[in-house]
């Protein structure tokens, strides 16, 4: 077996409150500073790498003085405000020493819920990847309540997998991996190396909750891994203290449990974007648009559109036809229809005099976009 994060180009790192906090015992710089140095050796193979980072809560919990979890939520939002001060400072220190830029990003299950919100943060996202930033993300615990709460940190990272089309998801915690059964219990446990991500035997394996630090435990990492494959991510569990876990996996080790994604990642896309049958509404394009989006594979700029029919919102599942009606393709609009019908027929140069701001130079970008008649892909 080989590493999945090898041939990996895009890659999400979570790590949990027991690493990061030395169980609980303050800020383990000493760890943090070891998954910045691997990480800089990723970015050096010309990997991109998205750090989910648990933590904030258990560090704040150490300087306000509490002994175990508390149950309330607004004491849980006082630790997440005090503890995420240090761990975003950390942060910045370690990765500054490998001349690394690192950003803050919290998120709410309302930010990825949201159309708009979503593609916001999508992205912001790929824009700090592009000025070679490294993304530290956490969930927004002081602005949140239990319903919308994430619940744990390995569901926010397969989201966030899904949301920036991740090759890998890395889960860096404080076990091995996944075994067939609890081998503190059950001597005759095996450890699962390698396994299909979303099989319901693997739910049946993981059993119960996390430490008493975080929420988490093996099943909400199984559960997690599922969530990433829908998207073509694999996932990878793995022991967050193991020498140099993430510079040996990319160099292709085979290290902890690799749970693979069947479907592949363009191919789990563009079919979801096929399914939506019933799409917000529809643009009309002329041949020249026509011609580039199915013969050349490119995106849909706003000077190809010649009508915008329906109301849709920005982040909403639109159908391109051409002049006759024919459904050409299908793709998520960076624009609702109201601006659309402002900018068609008009160059990308245009959009910033016309709207008074820019949120991409494509109507349709061609990642976001499902030839439905054959074509470029």
């Amino acid at each position: 077996m080989q590493s999945v994060i090898q041939n990996a180009k895009r890659i999400i790192v979570k790590v949990g409150s027991s690493l990061v906090t030395n169980d609980g015992k303050g800020l383990d710089s000493a760890a943090i500073a070891n998954w910045a140095q691997q990480i800089a050796q990723l970015r050096g193979l010309g990997k991109e790498v998205v750090l989910v980072s648990s933590g904030a809560i258990a560090e704040g919990m150490q300087r306000l003085g509490f002994e175990r979890r508390p149950t309330g939520v607004h004491e849980l939002q006082a630790c997440a405000a005090v503890g995420q001060m240090g761990l975003a400072q950390i942060y910045e220190t370690s990765f500054r020493s490998h001349q690394l830029h690192t950003a803050q990003v919290l998120l709410t299950h309302a930010d990825l819920a949201d159309r708009e919100r979503y593609l916001n943060a999508r992205s912001t996202l790929f824009t700090l990847l592009r000025f070679g930033v490294v993304p530290i993300i956490n969930e927004n615990d002081t602005v949140v309540t239990d319903e919308i709460k994430f619940g744990d940190n390995d569901t926010l990272g397969a989201l966030v997998a899904n949301l920036i089309e991740a090759d890998v998801l890395v889960i860096l915690t404080d076990q091995r991996g996944l075994f067939t059964a609890d081998p503190r219990k059950d001597p005759a446990a095996r450890f699962v190396d390698e396994a299909v991500a979303g099989d319901v035997a693997l739910e049946a394996m993981a059993g119960g909750a996390g430490s008493s630090l975080g929420r988490g435990g093996m099943l909400t990492k199984i559960l997690a891994a599922k969530r990433a494959a829908a998207s073509g991510a694999h996932t990878v569990i793995a022991w967050g203290r193991e020498e140099q876990v993430l510079t040996r996996l990319a160099n292709g080790e085979a290290i902890g449990t690799h749970l693979i994604a069947q479907t592949p990642q363009l191919t789990a896309r563009k079919q979801w974007m096929a399914d939506h049958l019933q799409t917000a509404g529809s643009v009309m394009l002329d041949a020249g648009a026509v011609q580039k989006l199915s013969a050349e594979g490119k995106s849909l700029l706003p000077i190809g559109v010649t009508e915008v029919i329906g109301q849709f919102g920005r982040g909403d599942v639109i159908t391109c036809v051409d002049a006759a009606g024919r459904a050409v393709a299908r793709g998520i609009s960076n624009y609702a229809s109201g601006d659309a019908r402002r900018i068609m027929r008009h160059s990308s140069a245009d959009i910033l005099s016309i709207l008074g701001f820019v949120e991409e130079v494509e109507l349709i970008h061609r990642d976001n976009m499902v030839l439905l008649q054959g074509g470029a892909e």
